[in-house]
């Protein structure tokens, strides 16, 4: 497979830049947010799941891959594994005393990943950003927004289908003075505006000096203020969700209820 993948990507950045706290940020951020196949002893069971341990230098690591190909090119055919999301495998993990062996041998992001960056990782995510309470007394265009923070944004917001239907970015000064950026969503699922917080809360985590200050409201559309958000803001789309389907949620597809490590 010679097609790069996101975790590549951020690998390779990370890897040509050993000293840089931002490249490394961003890339436990990709591992969070990808869709992981880990490999495991043999058919899970209910939520109950075993995988196979890899045993290097009496420290113990479980294997995941980004892609299913890449899984079979490392065991030579097809093996029993669970689809998991890496913030669940983080979970899963913490206070396990096991680390993560990524793509081994198969793909430009090999890495073993040891237990305590693992358990970081799991700290991290637990951050969320400030939920404005106040209402900002003005709003401007965000100038001064960098590259880096607006593609955070937008690789963010790509993973929240159908949880709201749009979002802008805005410079805010609130009374007494203060001044920031925030993001403004729209529309949000009464039920998912946690999940989206957290989100936000992510980009803020992982993305070093370029989302400090980084605030999130809701709106409904029908607010007055949205006038203003869409004139001065730079607006992102969420994407709208998929049709669902009606088979059953396989291992660790509910972020309430991640399967169990033994």
């Amino acid at each position: 497979m010679t097609d790069q993948t996101p975790l590549d990507i951020a690998h390779i950045a990370m890897d040509a830049a050993p000293e840089d706290a931002t490249t490394r940020l961003r890339f436990f951020e990709r591992l969070a947010d990808s869709e992981l196949f880990l490999l495991l002893q043999g058919e899970a069971v209910g939520d109950a799941l075993i995988p196979e341990v890899l045993n290097v230098d009496d420290a113990k690591y479980v294997l995941v891959f980004d892609r299913e190909e890449r899984l079979a090119d490392f065991v030579g055919g097809s093996a029993h594994h669970a689809v998991l999301s890496g913030r669940v495998v983080a979970t899963m993990l913490a206070g396990q005393g096991i680390g993560l062996g990524l793509n081994l041998g198969v793909a430009p992001s090999s890495i073993l990943i040891p237990a305590d960056a693992m358990a970081w990782l799991c700290d991290m995510l637990d951050n969320t950003p400030d939920e404005v309470m106040a209402r900002p007394a003005s709003i401007e265009a965000p100038v001064g927004a960098s590259q880096a923070l607006l593609a955070a944004i937008d690789t963010k917001l790509a993973t929240a289908a159908g949880l709201a239907r749009a979002a802008y970015l805005v410079t805010v000064e609130y009374k007494g003075g203060e001044r920031g950026m925030m993001l403004g969503i729209i529309d949000a699922l009464p039920a998912a505006q946690g999940a989206l917080a957290k989100a936000v809360g992510e980009v803020v985590t992982f993305g070093g000096e370029d989302a400090d200050g980084l605030d999130v409201a809701f709106f409904a559309a029908s607010d007055p203020v949205c006038a203003t958000l869409e004139k001065v803001g730079l607006r992102f789309d969420l994407p709208e969700r998929k049709a669902a389907t009606h088979e059953p949620a396989a291992p660790g597809r509910d972020p309430d209820s991640p399967p169990i490590l033994r």
